[in-house]
């Protein structure tokens, strides 16, 4: 009895252990970009960006942060039709037919989807997120922001802007996106509220996940 205790108890443990690893790097993770976050808008405060960028940028506009990322935007899958087709077939040569075809039926569009296109430079200013790629160029301007959605795991953005029929948006890589989450959000924050309104956000974010660090768990073996 005391065997198969130790062994279930020594599983959990595992479990817990592996649980406490993945949000361990996670609190660690968002401290780092959270102070990367304060960094650029102390910047931002003296009118200086947070990193090198070839943006034309408006006046009183500053680059928080920049990264890379691919582009998509709202199309249509392949169509097809649904229907019959028929044909003759006209001689050419001995031995050889061409044939004439021809389509009865209703050409079905395809579904609406995000195409996804080219990876290129990702730039987000106190004004406006912006694509800039070798074929896309592409602009959301925050004084026409209308929301945001993303996968579960912030990799995948989609965007609403009212001076544009079809969504868009970006794909990042897993690590890029946590970041990018959050520097758009305190980005918007900045939009809204001004830039002095995200100091204090920030400041408290840091003392919330400094007292919230993960706790390594203890194994504890049942007594005989």
């Amino acid at each position: 009895m005391g065997f198969w205790a130790n062994q279930k108890a020594k599983r959990a443990y595992k479990n817990a252990l592996n649980d406490y690893q993945l949000n361990y790097a996670d609190w660690k993770r968002d401290i780092e970009i959270f102070t990367k976050i304060k960094d650029a808008f102390d910047l931002a405060a003296k009118g200086e960006d947070a990193v090198e960028n070839l943006t034309v940028q408006k006046a009183g506009e500053v680059v928080l942060w920049r990264g890379k990322g691919q582009f998509h935007e709202a199309g249509r899958a392949a169509g097809h039709y649904e229907g019959s087709s028929q044909g003759v077939s006209i001689p050419v040569v001995a031995g050889i037919r061409y044939r004439v075809g021809a389509m009865r039926g209703t050409f079905v569009p395809g579904n609406e989807i995000q195409v996804y296109k080219e990876v290129g430079d990702v730039v987000l200013t106190t004004d406006r997120l912006m694509f800039n790629g070798m074929m896309n160029t592409k602009e959301w301007a925050f004084s026409k922001w209308n929301g945001a959605a993303t996968s579960s795991d912030e990799t995948d953005y989609i965007f609403h802007v009212s001076n544009r029929q079809k969504t868009s948006g970006i794909l990042f890589s897993g690590s890029v996106g946590r970041e990018f989450n959050r520097f758009l959000a305190q980005a918007l924050n900045s939009a809204e509220q001004g830039l002095s309104a995200v100091k204090p956000v920030i400041t408290k974010v840091l003392k919330d996940l400094a007292e919230d660090e993960p706790k390594k768990p203890v194994l504890e073996l049942p007594s005989a």
